[in-house]
């Protein structure tokens, strides 16, 4: 069998051999009666590790989103999100179907949105009008490609938040890439925004799971709402064991990502019918621009895909992400694969 280069998603990753040690010796109990000890590791190493008082084991990215804005918000408010961010665009609609509160989508430069933009938004209630309630916020920003949020950017949100008694949740689905991109520690970032919610499926390496944490009243209430969307898990230790593994172990090997994803930048950029910035790429995720006279975006893709280089297109272009499972040979034969197709 061919080998394949699979770039389409850091949530490709596969668990590690320890972690599937892991999963096979968990100690477990049922979590929705509380007593599964795995899982209570779990989320208290997230709580400690983000600064935050407690954590919560959830499914899937979404569903922690999908509590931390039933928790902070109520039915008939407003919640001022980026424009392309994923809580926006890419979760199913779960703010009008769950929460049913309106986004409020605004422009932002490379996810950061504009502090003065977000103050004229905030909403006062009328018979008319929504009251605003919540900022979401994206870090890294995954549909501009992996940006990282600056922390002044974040810090002038959280004032605008106090000034109006708004509360602040971020969409950290892959924080760890952008403190290891930055240098800023993840606690500092947590320390701005009153929740927090990020993926252990993804540069991390585990199965599945993602951690919501916050204060001890939110993340009593969001035990409840989360058991409400059937998310309540018994013997889920199984799970929670390779997301301590990931915690604990998978962090600092981020940084071999976004090396990975530079040179691959680099060496694509200026290629025909690419447009690409290479200094926009940070972390992880590339997302290029495609217009090519004898390729189509699909038939690009499938080029790839013949040569066992495995992409997705996305809004905007193309998009190839680096992850554990891809190394500087899987790097360099989508180098090779590029310039084959694009030489003819």
């Amino acid at each position: 069998m061919n080998k394949i280069s699979d770039f389409r998603s850091d949530t490709v990753t596969r668990p590690t051999p320890k972690m599937r040690q892991a999963m096979a010796e968990a100690e477990v109990g049922d979590d929705v009666l509380g007593d599964d000890p795995t899982v209570q590791k779990l989320e208290e190493l997230a709580a400690a590790t983000m600064g935050k008082e407690a954590g919560l084991f959830c499914p899937s990215g979404t569903m922690g989103n999908s509590i931390a804005v039933k928790a902070w918000t109520q039915e008939l408010q407003e919640v001022i999100v980026e424009a392309r961010s994923h809580v926006y665009n890419m979760e199913s609609t779960h703010m009008t179907f769950i929460s049913r509160v309106t986004p409020r989508p605004l422009a932002s430069k490379r996810g950061a949105m504009d502090p003065d933009d977000i103050e004229k938004n905030i909403k006062i209630p009328s018979v008319h009008i929504p009251q605003t309630s919540l900022i979401c916020i994206e870090n890294t920003h995954n549909n501009h490609s992996g940006a990282v949020l600056p922390l002044e950017n974040m810090k002038a949100v959280r004032k605008i938040a106090d000034k109006y008694n708004l509360k602040v949740h971020l969409d950290g689905a892959r924080i760890f890439n952008a403190s290891t991109a930055s240098g800023v520690s993840v606690k500092e970032y947590a320390k701005l925004v009153d929740s927090v919610m990020f993926c252990l499926s993804k540069g991390l390496s585990a199965p599945v799971g993602s951690m919501l944490v916050g204060s001890k009243g939110f993340i009593e209430y969001g035990r409840r709402l989360r058991k409400a969307l059937g998310g309540g898990m018994r013997q889920v230790g199984v799970l929670a064991a390779p997301g301590l593994i990931a915690l604990m172990e998978m962090v600092g090997r981020l940084k071999d990502d976004h090396r990975r994803a530079k040179t691959l930048a680099k060496a694509i950029a200026g290629m025909p019918g690419i447009s690409l910035e290479p200094d926009n790429v940070e972390t992880n995720i590339i997302i290029f621009g495609f217009s090519h006279p004898k390729y189509s975006i699909p038939h690009f893709l499938t080029e790839l895909k013949n040569r066992g280089i495995w992409a997705m297109a996305t809004t905007g272009g193309i998009r190839f992400v680096t992850h554990k499972d891809i190394d500087d040979e899987d790097v360099d034969r989508a180098i090779k694969a590029f310039r084959e197709i694009l030489a003819n």
